[in-house]
């Protein structure tokens, strides 16, 4: 029976689009041999036992009316946030040097500003890779933060929101504003304090995850820009 629900299991996860989520959601992941046949394992590398196996399959579908046809609902979540940051890497999104242009300033001078704009909770970063990228959305033409975003970026950020969350509910409808998009309604002076109210319920929801908690860590120090410019970064930017 667990080389057959192996099998039945591997194929009905990798139906879903959600193979590789797996190790992301801390759950059992599997490989195949050059057969198709999968093998199961736990994050630390030891084989499932058919016991182990059945506790997974059952674990999986305990979701919906219909246990033998549930959706992993954790791995559905991980797959869309996943789907919706390749979305948004499409997206403008500076990289320090990029960033200096727009303000016409040196990338040390760069670097520094957006350090301390981030600190005070008034800018988010991602990386990609080994890249620091500032979602550009974020700022005005001239590479200042809007300071319309102001009210809504600073309870999201303090929070401890995770960048990518953050970057995902500012730019995409939103529940709490009845489908409308944070990071435009924002810029609209009837609609910006509703805004503003809905990243502070997000925000209280974010500092009462556990989550949050664990992200949570001191400020890099802030260098001020060293006389002459340069980047003073010994890597890329």
């Amino acid at each position: 029976m667990g080389t057959a629900l192996a099998a039945h299991l591997a194929d009905w996860i990798d139906g879903l689009g959600l193979t590789d989520h797996l190790a992301d959601a801390g759950l059992p992941s599997f490989t195949r041999d050059e057969a198709g046949t999968p093998t199961w394992t736990e994050a630390d590398g030891t084989a499932l036992s058919d016991e182990r196996l059945v506790q997974l399959d059952a674990s999986l579908r305990d979701h919906g009316d219909d246990p033998a046809h549930g959706v992993p609902v954790a791995l559905l979540l991980l797959a869309r946030k996943a789907r919706l940051r390749a979305e948004l890497l499409t997206t403008p999104a500076w990289t320090y040097e990029h960033l200096a242009q727009v303000r016409d300033a040196s990338v040390n001078a760069t670097r520094f500003w957006v350090h301390k704009q981030a600190q005070a909770h008034q800018l988010f970063t991602v990386t990609r890779g080994e890249h620091l990228l500032v979602p550009a959305f974020q700022l005005t033409a001239s590479g200042d933060v809007r300071p319309e975003l102001l009210p809504v970026l600073e309870p999201l950020l303090s929070s401890g929101t995770d960048p990518w969350d953050a970057w995902i509910w500012l730019t995409h409808p939103a529940g709490l504003l009845g489908g409308g998009v944070p990071e435009q309604q924002a810029a609209d002076p009837e609609e910006a304090a509703l805004v503003a109210h809905a990243a502070r319920k997000l925000a209280e929801r974010a500092a009462a995850s556990p989550k949050a908690a664990r992200r949570a860590a001191p400020a890099p120090a802030v260098t001020p820009p060293a006389p002459g410019g340069g980047c003073g970064c010994g890597g890329h930017h």
